[in-house]
């Protein structure tokens, strides 16, 4: 499995976390046991490969960092989708967005245009190409904005 096909999965977990309310630990445990992991193979090809532990640590680390810190997360989408409220992106595009900025912010082995662009891919795929250019155009502000604040 890619670290591509990880971060799919990631925001699979995520989204299905926020209908759930289930704790995050447990989304990893029950969607990665191999049961529930098989039947979802025959719906989604980023199932047919199952993670290694280096990218089972990853999703532990995303999918819990992203709903202990979801209220920072949908602050900095707000604070770039302008004329947007967060309510009213959907699941799914939020889910992709709080992932990307989770992952620039806390995850050191992800470059921020890699985390941008993997966004924008995900959008694109599961949203259309309108919805990706909404995400790259509020990850961007995000990303330069910190780029900003760094020179400051």
């Amino acid at each position: 499995m890619t670290r591509a096909n990880a971060r799919e999965l990631a925001v699979h977990l995520i989204y299905g976390r926020d209908f759930t309310g289930e704790e995050p630990e447990q989304v990893v445990s029950v969607r990665l046991a191999k049961e529930y992991y098989t039947k979802l193979s025959e719906e989604n090809d980023v199932y047919t490969e199952r993670p290694t532990r280096p990218q089972i640590a990853y999703l532990d680390k995303v999918v819990s960092g992203v709903a202990n810190r979801a209220e920072e997360l949908n602050g900095e989408i707000q604070k770039y989708s302008i004329g947007w409220d967060v309510s009213r992106i959907s699941r799914l595009t939020r889910s992709i967005m709080q992932l990307a900025i989770f992952e620039i912010l806390y995850v050191e082995d992800v470059p921020t245009g890699v985390a941008v662009s993997e966004a924008v891919r995900l959008a694109k795929k599961y949203d259309g190409d309108d919805t990706g250019a909404f995400v790259n155009g509020i990850l961007g502000s995000f990303a330069r904005s910190l780029n900003t604040g760094a020179a400051e």
